[in-house]
């Protein structure tokens, strides 16, 4: 007789096994000379050598299937186990809009033209800028970008970064300690993280530091080699932070630069980093500049209205310095 126990990692094993185990049943019917013991992230498995490795190519395809889709429910098992392992159902085929699943099998796609055109950028691209108004989704989909990547195995961190500028306020006079001062700053870029990757999973991903989360100032002297790097929020950097965090770049690294060129909240007399790297860099190959507008919100419908009419005011000040 031979044992082998498989380690489910940072995956809940309700996720694998189901509710009162009622996958882990399916899995028992299919192998009826195996014995199987479930205790907390491992599943040890006792029988002959021959069955136990039959048993092994099946329980890597189901893996492999809870990796890519974030969801195993009892027909997708059904399927796999009386199934080829190489035979994808036909329902799970991809679509050219389609970036990633997320938590429960949710697809998460680029839902607009311009949104299709930053994916197909970022995959052409080792630096890429998306430039709009909020909520035309810059930021959700490089961070789906980044997680695919990651869950292709094409790198092996994220590291996603701010400057560390508010809207009026200043981190400074909030309570807490760095990391509580911090906590609601950085809060945007965990909301999208939870829609792409289970809880659990993602915890166990920031404390062994596939995926770090740190104020652009924290980026000094870094060089960020086999790693998805995202700068959200760019308009707020200066022109040596831009430099600085650009710089960071190594041999294996995808960039991406978002940001919004209307909300700067900058000192008055504080220049822009985006704006300046926006000009200095359009000629050069392999960097390429995607701009989302109003057409790409997503949001609610009333938010479109309210970026046009900005948008007007914008131009109209435009206007008046040219005049």
């Amino acid at each position: 007789m031979t044992e082998k126990v498989i380690d489910l990692g940072a995956i809940n094993p309700v996720e694998i096994f189901g509710a009162n185990e009622i996958n882990l049943k399916l899995i028992e019917k299919q192998f009826p000379k195996l014995k199987f013991i479930s205790r907390g992230q491992n599943l040890k498995v006792i029988g002959e050598e021959d069955l136990i490795s039959a048993f092994s190519l099946k329980m890597d395809t189901i893996l492999s299937f809870h990796h890519k889709y974030n969801r195993l429910d009892k027909n997708n098992l059904e399927r796999i186990l009386m199934e080829n392992a190489n035979n994808v159902p036909e329902n799970d085929l991809e679509f050219s809009d389609l970036i990633l699943f997320g938590n429960n099998g949710q697809s998460i796609k680029a839902r607009t033209a311009n949104q299709l055109k930053l994916v197909k950028s970022v995959l052409k691209n080792d630096m890429v800028f998306a430039l709009g108004p909020a909520g035309t989704g810059k930021t959700y989909t490089a961070m789906a970008m980044a997680v695919r990547a990651l869950k292709n195995k094409e790198i092996k961190k994220i590291v996603l970064t701010r400057p560390a500028v508010e809207a009026g306020e200043n981190l400074g006079f909030l309570p807490g300690d760095l990391n509580e001062k911090l906590d609601p700053y950085l809060m945007p870029l965990f909301d999208a993280l939870r829609d792409m990757i289970p809880g659990e999973k993602l915890n166990y991903y920031m404390e062994n530091g596939t995926i770090q989360i740190a104020p652009l100032a924290f980026m000094r002297g870094r060089t960020l080699d086999n790693a998805f790097v995202i700068l959200d929020e760019a308009q707020n950097s200066t022109q040596p932070q831009m430099k600085m965090f650009l710089t960071r770049m190594g041999k294996t690294a995808k960039f991406i630069i978002t940001g919004d060129v209307t909300q700067i909240d900058l000192p008055t007399k504080q220049p822009s980093g985006l704006i300046q790297a926006v000009k200095l860099l359009k000629d050069i190959a392999g960097i390429d500049f995607v701009y989302l507008d109003a057409s790409d919100v997503i949001r609610h419908p009333l938010v479109k209205q309210i970026i046009l009419k900005y948008s007007e005011i914008n131009e109209e000040k435009s206007n008046q310095r040219n005049n």
